[in-house]
C-alpha cells in the first residue's frame, strides 16, 4: 500500500476548520455513497458515524490536510467493505451448517406443558409433602440408633 505525502502548506495554518461545522458539511453525503455501497441505510449511517469518531481522536492532524474529507470517506469505505467481508464469511458459514432433525416432544412432555397450573401446584404441593414425610421418618431413625 502506498501512502501519499501531504503537498504544499497545511490548510490549519491557513483557516482552522471546525470539526462541528466538516461534520455537518461532509456526513450526509458520506452516508449517503455508503447507502449506495451497502444497500442498508442505517448501517451506512453508524459506519459513517464511526469514521467521523475516528476522525475525530485525530482531528488536530487531520484538519491541517488538504483535503481531510478523503481521510474520512475512506475510512468510512474500508469500514463498510470489512462489514461485507464479515458478513460473506458469516452467510457461508450458516450455509456449511447442517439442519439437525430432531423428535417432537413426547407425548407425557406435551400433557405437562397443557397441565393447569393448579394441577402442577397441587402435585408439587403433595410430593413437597411426601419428602418431608420421608426425612421427618430418617431423622427420626438416626435419632435412635
Amino acid at each position: 500500500m502506498t501512502v501519499r505525502q501531504q503537498t504544499g502548506p497545511p490548510r490549519s495554518v491557513a483557516a482552522p476548520v471546525d470539526f462541528t461545522d466538516f461534520y455537518q458539511a461532509h456526513f450526509h453525503r458520506i452516508a449517503v455513497q455508503l447507502y449506495a455501497y451497502l444497500g442498508d441505510h442505517a448501517e451506512a449511517q453508524d459506519l459513517t458515524q464511526e469514521a467521523f469518531c475516528r476522525m475525530l481522536e485525530r482531528w488536530s492532524r487531520i484538519s491541517a490536510y488538504d483535503d481531510p474529507s478523503a481521510w474520512v470517506r475512506r475510512v468510512a469505505w474500508n469500514l463498510a467493505t470489512s462489514r461485507l467481508r464479515r458478513m460473506r464469511t458469516a452467510v457461508r458459514h450458516l450455509g456449511r451448517q447442517r439442519e439437525e432433525h430432531v423428535p417432537g416432544p413426547e407425548p407425557d412432555r406435551v400433557a405437562l406443558i397443557r397441565a393447569p397450573e393448579g394441577t402442577v401446584r397441587s402435585w408439587l404441593s403433595r410430593g413437597r409433602a411426601a419428602l418431608a414425610g420421608q426425612l421427618t421418618a430418617t431423622r427420626a431413625e438416626g435419632h435412635r440408633a
